[in-house]
């Protein structure tokens, strides 16, 4: 069985998951990458070249194909005391479970580091530790083991060249840590049937294969579709046979729901006051029917600003970057759609702010302080962020934060809706919203802005920019729709009724 560092990867990202490394095992095709992956990739090869262009002589071994003729290189290099070594293979052969296997390595630097060799992975994340990243650490770790194989009296040690340029030491755990994770490796691509790997908005979202796996989700009605049920609770659930929404239902009452003890890190711990919306969400589910818990409580106001950003997260920019601030007023007296974007020169992002600011101002002198409404927190978060990076001396953001409401915990507390998420693309949908784009969301968002970013071409930078305009327009449109619904099931009750 032939094992690489990629196979750690592969189970751990975009989340750790039993049940992709079988299907990739088992030849199971999955989707091309994303616009963004793709993104992700293009930055990470120059992220990683520019940190080659840094040393003055290295041994480049990347053309090499055949691969005997890589490893024997490498060692020869490695003999040789080659100052940087770029794109060299490690082997070793060992048994592991019981299975014979060649265990194969490429890290991106093996570098001169006294007597012994500093091996450096490039990568474009920033946050270089287990909670973000394991799959990294331990990348690195059998590029370690691998390497203490081949080289028993040279010296080594772990470094990550991070996407902020720092380089980031890893420590190495030893042969015991590796093996544990090959093995782990190795058992679940000798299984005979699928492992059980619930669902999750977030856990697969990036995945290759979301499609696949939420198409047989759904058709199964698995209790992973079940809002509030995570990922612990499912499998706890599955190990009590507990497998459909169904079963859930017929099985639980809030009562012994609440007593169930489920796993919660490495400790057990009872499901508690959850049970209650959990089966409320089933039940849902199961009915396809809502069901109204309370009127909405929302501001009252003639106009509404519906308000929405497209940004970077930090892994893509040296910090969080907001590159479009859009508004759009709503209501009995509507406005045009404004869009604050940030500049492509070296104080664009402040120019962005600063338009954001102006438009925001005179929105206020025309409609007095009207409600910004928004979807989850990312925009309460960065305009916090903005104006503790460039200032906000007229107060205007400070009202704009004021007059913020978020739309999502509204509805949340509102009405039970027959859904497994509550993101604005899946309720949209539901309350019958239609965009005219073919390809949007966020991470197409990200990476057509990149693309924005990395043109030289004016008119292609002008249309590029002019589709994210629409995505993000059309995203207050939705917002706005998702607003009027809400509304629109309130019920009105008759206050001498107790």
């Amino acid at each position: 069985m032939l094992l690489t560092p990629s196979d750690v990867y592969i189970r751990y990202r975009p989340s750790i998951c039993d049940l992709r490394v079988f299907l990739k095992e088992h030849g199971e095709p999955g989707a091309e990458p994303s616009p963004y992956e793709k993104v992700l990739r293009t930055l990470g090869q120059r992220h990683e070249q520019r940190h080659l262009e840094t040393f003055p002589e290295y041994e480049d071994l990347r053309t090499v194909r055949d691969q005997t003729e890589l490893v024997e290189r490498t060692k020869a290099a490695i003999d040789a005391g080659v100052p940087v070594i770029y794109q060299a293979m490690l082997r070793t052969d060992v048994s592991i479970g019981g299975v014979e296997c060649e265990v194969v390595g490429r890290p991106d630097f093996i570098i001169k580091n006294g007597e012994g060799y500093k091996i450096r992975d490039s990568k474009m994340s920033r946050r270089i530790n287990k909670v973000d990243h394991p799959e990294i650490l331990l990348q690195l770790q059998v590029y370690g083991w691998l390497f203490g194989q081949n080289f028993e009296h040279v010296d080594f040690s772990l470094e990550v060249h991070a996407g902020s340029g720092e380089i980031v030491p890893v420590p190495y755990e030893g042969p015991d840590a590796v093996l544990e994770t090959l093995e782990q490796i190795v058992s679940i691509r000798r299984l005979e049937s699928e492992p059980f790997s619930p669902v999750g908005v977030s856990k697969c979202g990036a995945c290759v294969f979301h499609d696949r796996c939420w198409e047989m989700a759904e058709a199964s009605r698995s209790i992973a579709l079940v809002r509030s049920v995570d990922q612990e609770l499912a499998v706890a659930l599955y190990g009590q046979s507990i497998r459909t929404v169904d079963q859930l239902i017929e099985n639980f009452d809030e009562t012994s729901l609440a007593e169930l003890q489920r796993p919660q890190g490495r400790k057990l711990r009872r499901v508690g006051s959850t049970a209650i919306s959990i089966l409320r969400n089933a039940k849902s589910l199961a009915t396809g029917k809502e069901a109204f818990l309370c009127n909405p409580w929302i501001r009252p106001s003639a106009n509404y600003i519906m308000f929405d950003l497209e940004g970077l997260p930090p892994q893509l920019d040296e910090w969080q970057k907001v590159y479009l601030w859009g508004m759009q007023v709503f209501g009995e007296t509507p406005g045009e759609y404004t869009a604050s974007t940030a500049g492509f020169g070296p104080e664009g992002e402040r120019e962005g702010w600063e338009i954001f600011l102006a438009n925001a101002a005179s929105i206020f002198g025309a409609y007095g302080d009207i409600p910004f409404v928004h979807w989850a927190t990312y925009e309460a978060t960065l305009l916090k962020v903005y104006v503790e990076r460039f200032g906000d001396d007229l107060g205007i953001a400070a009202r704009v934060r004021k007059n913020l409401i978020n739309l999502l915990p509204i509805v949340e507390t509102s009405i039970v809706l027959p859904l497994p998420s509550y993101s604005l693309k899946v309720i949209e949908k539901y309350v019958g919203f239609r965009r005219t784009q073919d390809e949007y969301g966020g991470d197409w968002s990200m990476a057509r802005y990149v693309e924005a970013v990395e043109t030289e071409d004016e008119a292609l930078r002008n249309a590029v920019m002019d589709d994210i305009r629409t995505y993000n327009r059309e995203d207050l449109e939705a917002t706005w729709s998702v607003f009027q619904w809400l509304l629109s099931k309130r019920v009105t009750i008759d206050p001498t009724i107790s």
